[in-house]
This record gives structure tokens, sequence and C-alpha cells, in this order.
């Protein structure tokens, strides 16, 4: 009788080969497991890295917008004890782009609207009562600031854009009670006008809406 060990047997060569095919099978299993394992270790490093990154942004973006809210706004004109009645006449106001003062009771739209016409300053000066931040800019403003304040707009909710054509200078941001002239879009007073106004301490309505209003 033949052994089964003996190479030249038929049957032992069968089961030679498929022994082969399993070691090298779990061979290939082993370093599937190493590289998924390999992999996953990297993802959850790179979400670690990831979020700590993220975290530390949005930190220093408190920061900032923390020390924007508290700090003065240089050059800034203020304004208090301003009337808010609704009045459905003309206002004779002191100041221009007015920043408060008796109003008509329908405000300007100000979900980031940006008007290329004027609009009426009774209506805009509610906007303002509501907490809204107005930029208004002459014939002297440059196309790429009125471009750049124009995008800023209407990525903000709570603030309208006009022109305003006898203003004194070419670029302006108003809220109630607040003015001041910057020298252009990338001025640093424009990101910390918005941030310490739209919808800041100074708003005589917080949280009044700002649409459903007048749309010129």
């Amino acid at each position: 009788m033949a052994s089964t060990q003996n190479p030249n047997n038929p049957a032992a060569a069968r089961r030679a080969k498929l022994e082969e095919a399993r070691r090298k099978e779990r061979a290939r299993e082993r370093r599937g497991r190493i590289l998924t394992i390999g992999a996953s270790v990297a993802v959850v490093a790179a979400l670690v890295a990831g979020g700590g990154y993220l975290m530390a942004q949005a930190d220093e973006k408190e920061k900032k917008d923390q020390q924007a809210k508290t700090s003065p706004v240089t050059g800034e004109r203020s304004w208090d004890k301003l009337t808010q009645e609704h009045v459905a006449t003309k206002v004779d106001y002191p100041m221009n782009p007015p920043v408060g003062g008796d109003h008509n009771q329908v405000w300007m739209n100000c979900a980031g609207d940006v008007y290329k016409d004027a609009v009426p300053n009774v209506n805009a000066v509610h906007s303002l009562e509501h907490g809204a931040v107005w930029v208004t800019y002459n014939e002297k403003a440059s196309d790429a600031d009125v471009e750049a304040l124009a995008k800023k707009v209407k990525a903000t909710p709570y603030s309208l854009m006009s022109p305003v054509k006898d203003q004194k200078d070419p670029l302006m941001l108003s809220a109630w009670g607040k003015q001041v002239t910057v020298k252009s879009a990338s001025d640093d007073r424009v990101a910390q006008f918005f941030t310490k106004y739209v919808q800041g301490p100074q708003t005589p309505e917080p949280g009044a809406a700002c649409t459903g209003g007048l749309d010129k």
C-alpha cells in the first residue's frame, strides 16, 4: 500500500497544494487586518488632530469676537436719548445717514439686503431699531469696496446696504446710535462694527423682524 506522504501520491500532492493555498490566504488576511488597523489608527489620529485644530480656531474666533465687542471702535460717533415714535411724515434727522429717531412704522428689509438705489431714511432707521447695521456709500467709493461690502452684507442677517449720495464720506457704517467712517472694505473696523452692533447691546428691539417690511 502506498504511503500518503509520498510526494508522488496524487492525493498527497493535492493536500499539500490545498494546505499551501490556505497558508497563503491566512497570510493575506493577516496583512489585510494589519493594513486596516493601520489605516484606522491614521484616520483616528487625523480626526483628533483636525478636531483639535478646529477647536483652537473656534476658541481664537471667540476671543477675537469678544475683544471686538468690548473694545471701542476707533473714530466712532455716538448719539443717545434718540426718540422712537412711529410717524407717517418725513423726519429731519440731525445726522446723515441717520442713526435713530422717529421713523416710519414699516422697516426696510434687512436680512442681508443690498439696494442699488437710495432707500427712505424713515424706513432704514426702523431697521436700525431692530438691530441692523446699515452700510452706505456715495459716488466717491470705489467699485471694489462697494462690491466687497455688498458681499459681506449679503452674508450677514440683520444688515442692509444702499447708496446715500449726499453723505460726507465715501463709506459709512451705521447702527442705532452709532456711526463710523471707514477707509475701505478691508478696514479692520468693518468687521468689528458688524461683530459689535449686529443685534448688539445698542439695539432697542432685539430679535424684531428684518423681513416682511419694505423691499424697494
